[in-house]
């Protein structure tokens, strides 16, 4: 982690700090950034054998800092999340149980909906919780266009996905939209939980665009969500679906990781909406960062569908990125390089790895 500039954390260094879906694209990269910062993480998995790699991940590059890993296998079970919150000083809640194939937005909220109040209830009963991170996405507040010109602020929302999941549209003309409308209505159900209840702890909701950078144990992880379509255009399969991915923005793993950080121990950051937009992209201008790479290989060249001229306010989030010692976004071109590299490096070593878009 950069240098902080921060004189008075909210959270003191030493602290422990709660880390759920510990094993994820994310939430690794926030156990990684915390441990950094000088804190303590306890992270929770679904299955401790599957997820036995993260300590001595984590072990090797902060071997100084404490690194607790629980299992939380049912997150609606009563009590659920008691033990995970005792005694922490802040939470980062990444595990999410829905994935892009939700078509019933209210049977999903029915679902999700009580056991992440249920959590957000275990930290208010715990008198240590000062802060708490919750991971939303970038289509709460928009569904992408690069045909249209839109000005999106803090409190955006995506009415026209909830409008069209809502509606008798057949469900190959809905697409990903009930899932973008399921994201955005359970956000709202959370911030009503918020307003109604008056925790005392600070909450923030953070929204990461498409997550591009490097994936800190892609052996054991293999290439998640967005960076897994990164391995499909260096492997060149797939590009039909990638062709039908809309221009949007994207945030550097890293980024992401100390966003969380920073929205967890900043002074004063609180009921706030935290857009983690750092750079646009597209799946052809990935493909042509790809072709200056690696020339010797035969990266597929992909249709032009735009750019998007979205203009979001991503101010906020970097002013905090800086309060933490990182200057600026990385650009999609370096989180690109910084993910083919272990591509290159496993094919050499001949290891096999997972792509795991959903």
């Amino acid at each position: 982690m950069a240098k902080s500039t921060l004189s008075n954390p909210t959270i003191p260094q030493g602290s422990t700090v709660l880390v759920t879906g510990a094993n994820g694209l994310i939430a690794s990269h926030i156990v990684n950034q915390l441990l950094a910062a000088g804190y303590n993480v306890r992270g929770t998995v679904r299955n401790l054998e599957k997820s036995a790699w993260l300590k001595p991940l984590f072990a090797s590059c902060h071997p100084s800092n404490h690194l607790e890993i629980i299992q939380v296998s049912d997150f609606g079970a009563p009590g659920a999340w008691d033990e995970a919150v005792k005694g922490v000083a802040g939470v980062a809640h990444v595990a999410g149980g829905a994935d892009l194939s939700v078509q019933d937005i209210d049977k999903e909220l029915e679902k999700e909906l009580p056991w992440n109040e249920s959590l957000l209830r275990a930290a208010k009963n715990e008198p240590t919780v000062k802060s708490f991170a919750y991971t939303t996405s970038a289509w709460t507040a928009w569904t992408p266009d690069p045909s249209k010109k839109v000005k999106l602020t803090e409190w955006s929302w995506n009415d026209h996905a909830v409008q069209v999941a809502r509606s008798n549209a057949p469900p190959e003309e809905k697409g990903i939209k009930p899932f973008m409308a399921f994201k955005t209505l359970l956000e709202q159900r959370l911030w009503d939980w918020v307003k109604r209840e008056k925790p005392s702890f600070a909450f923030n909701s953070i929204l990461p665009e498409t997550v591009i950078g490097e994936v800190l144990d892609p052996k054991n992880q293999g290439y998640p969500s967005t960076c897994g379509m990164v391995k499909w255009v260096f492997d060149g399969i797939n590009l039909d679906i990638l062709q039908g991915i809309t221009p949007q923005w994207h945030i550097d793993t890293h980024d992401t990781g100390l966003l969380y950080v920073a929205a967890l121990i900043t002074p004063g950051v609180n009921g706030e909406r935290l857009f983690g937009f750092g750079d646009r992209y597209s799946w052809p201008r990935i493909a042509e960062i790809l072709k200056k790479l690696y020339p010797q290989r035969d990266i597929p060249t992909l249709e032009d569908r735009g750019w998007d001229q979205t203009e979001v306010p991503n101010e906020r989030a970097l002013e905090l990125l800086r309060g933490l010692g990182k200057s600026r976004w990385t650009t999609l071109e370096e989180s690109v390089k910084a993910l083919a590299e272990s591509f290159t490096k496993l094919e050499q070593e001949g290891a096999e790895t997972k792509v795991n878009i959903l």
